[in-house]
């Protein structure tokens, strides 16, 4: 493979990788005053409602086909969360 080729990917993967860790799309993006992070951190939710508010936003846009499973992803975080409070 041609060495400017390599950089090239090097260099996409990079983008991408960065692009996925800070303000990704899928959670709303930096420029949007309801990201994800910055509505639950706000909002000052736990980890399991924190967790609920992530999967329910981003169903369907990070992977279109594991939109059934953010959702049951969050269902999760919010039973575990109702049965912690109705346990104690």
């Amino acid at each position: 493979m041609p060495k400017i080729i390599m950089l090239l990917k090097m260099f996409k993967s990079k983008i991408m990788d960065k692009e996925m860790v800070n303000h990704p799309s899928h959670y709303g993006g930096k420029d949007n005053p309801y990201e994800v992070i910055k509505v639950i951190e706000n909002w000052n939710l736990d980890f399991h409602l924190g967790n609920t508010v992530k999967y329910i936003s981003r169903a369907g846009k990070k992977d279109a086909d594991k939109e059934l499973q953010d959702l049951k992803k969050a269902m999760f975080y919010l039973e575990r969360k109702i049965n912690n409070l109705e346990n104690k």
